[in-house]
């Protein structure tokens, strides 16, 4: 049998992708997997930290900045719903690229998945390290090392992600809650005093206003902080009625952090007047800290970087569970060692996944600090190259769904723009901003101009290696091959039953 022969012919799984050999449990709705996944993208941390970015490169026209990224993400979502719909599988990027464009390059893409959540969630460790000594010497507190704050985080949120998935929904819907209502208090005091020094303008709602800006570098920042929506297919096995579950969950928590980014962008420029683009340009790290503590109380300055440093906590418990799945699914598959596919009998939870995930980011972390014990533009490198690595993935998805659904035919409940518009619209989006990515990586991790393109090999090292393994299964273990981009029982023993063991 083919590789294309195993690829699109997939027999029907149960509705919850759950199997003997998946025991993973939960029973999470639609809202606990949105905030779950929305926790990812740090929504205080982003409108605090990434939106004055956008606004220092877009000018006045952010705004609809956010608005055209809102719809690229939309569209991208189209497609990867209507292909979770019809591969009903927890392994999200891992089965879609197996299944679409094939299983080497599917396995490059889930090693090149891992190899990018490991250098985000290292990313916020680094962060929070750096913010929560920053924030103890404002208050008048001692000089303490970075790092021993990173480590303390490490602890926390290593023991939370061994547990059941269903304590980290809860902890990170509670982190959600209090993160978005820190800038709805902004958003409403702005309403409440009428605008900022020039009221309420038109100018960041008027297309001419992108003009003055660099429309692709603020369009870059504004699509970097939507990344965490893409993670829900890998939650399969543990939310109830995963068909409907996981759709509105997707497109929920797009919707939602576009709408809730977009509006504050607006009234963040709006704040500021004729004077954002220079505000954010002087000091964007407290655009938005200065602009709460003078619209609402000068208390929430104080509050706003606490709560900063509690998102990117809530942010690394999303990322590790997100990386532990991976790696539970490899494990499952057998691409890598069977062990991680084990699950904890008493917290239905993929334990040693978990921890795999907190010993690598660890041992990445550590040397990585002695070499940079000021800590200096290290979560920006690690942090700006995974997401590098995220959105280079979302666009293979978005040509999964395109050739698998033109190999397949439209299913029934589709229709064209589902299978072939919307997924090459992201691609037309997503495209050209990864080569904007590449073009100023200064801008994404720091550095002088072409000082850190060298980076970009970790990336392309990590797609090389899992498509090398893949083709030396194919040869040398081709039942292991047949399993690459299932992670399901039924689909294992079809291919156990036509591909013949190699003596």
């Amino acid at each position: 049998m083919t590789e294309n022969q195993l690829a699109a012919d997939p027999p029907v799984v149960p509705a919850g992708g759950g199997t003997s050999q998946s025991n993973l449990t939960g029973n999470m709705g639609v809202g606990s997997l949105m905030l779950t996944v929305l926790a990812f993208s740090a929504p205080i941390a982003a409108v605090a930290g990434f939106i004055p970015f956008s606004i220092m490169f877009g000018g006045e026209g952010a705004t609809l900045v956010f608005a055209v990224a809102t719809i690229s993400m939309l569209l991208f979502a189209v497609g990867y719903v209507t292909m979770t719909k019809s591969l009903p599988k927890p392994g999200s990027f891992y089965a879609f690229i197996s299944a679409g464009i094939g299983k080497a390059t599917g396995l490059g893409a889930a090693f090149m998945a891992v190899v990018s959540y490991l250098l985000m969630l290292s990313g916020c460790f680094v962060f929070t390290g750096l913010t929560v000594t920053e924030l103890v010497s404002s208050m008048g507190g001692p000089e303490t090392p970075w790092w021993l704050w990173a480590i303390g985080c490490w602890v926390i949120v290593s023991i939370l992600c061994y547990f059941h998935i269903e304590v980290s929904a809860k902890i990170l819907s509670v982190a959600m809650v209090l993160e978005v209502a820190i800038v709805m208090v902004f958003n409403v005091a702005v309403l409440l005093r009428g605008g900022g020094p020039d009221g309420y303008s038109a100018t960041p709602l008027n297309p001419a206003s992108l003009s003055h800006g660099d429309f692709g570098i603020a369009l870059l920042f504004a699509i970097m902080i939507f990344i965490g929506f893409e993670a829900t297919a890998l939650f399969r096995d543990e939310v109830r009625d995963p068909d409907r579950t996981i759709p509105r969950a997707t497109y929920g928590a797009v919707l939602f952090v576009g709408a809730l980014y977009t509006v504050s962008c607006y009234l963040l420029t709006t704040a500021y007047g004729a004077n954002a683009v220079q505000a954010a340009t002087d000091d964007p790290k407290m655009m938005f800290p200065g602009a709460i503590g003078a619209f609402a109380a000068p208390v929430f300055t104080q509050l706003t970087l606490a709560f900063i440093i509690t998102s990117e906590m809530a942010a690394a418990i999303s990322v590790h569970n997100v990386t532990a799945r991976y790696i539970y699914n490899l494990g499952v598959d057998k691409a890598l060692p069977a062990v991680f596919a084990q699950v904890h009998p008493r917290h239905g939870s993929p334990a040693r996944a978990a921890v795999a995930v907190a010993v690598v980011v660890a041992l990445l972390v550590l040397p990585l600090g002695l070499a940079n014990q000021a800590g200096v533009g290290l979560d920006a490198q690690l942090f700006g190259l995974g997401t590098v690595g995220v959105l280079a993935l979302m666009t293979l998805v978005s040509i999964a769904v395109i050739v698998w659904f033109s190999r397949r035919g439209i299913p029934p409940g589709a229709n064209w723009f589902k299978c072939f518009g919307a997924p090459a619209l992201a691609v037309a989006a997503l495209g050209p901003t990864i080569v904007l990515a590449v073009l100023h990586f200064d801008l994404v991790v720091g550095g002088a101009p072409g000082q850190n393109l060298g980076l970009l090999l970790v990336l392309g090292a990590s797609l090389v290696i899992g498509a090398g393994l893949a083709l030396y299964f194919r040869s040398a273990k081709p039942q292991v091959f047949a399993r690459l981009g299932r992670a399901d029982t039924g689909e294992v023993e079809k291919a156990d039953a036509v591909v013949p063991t190699r003596m």
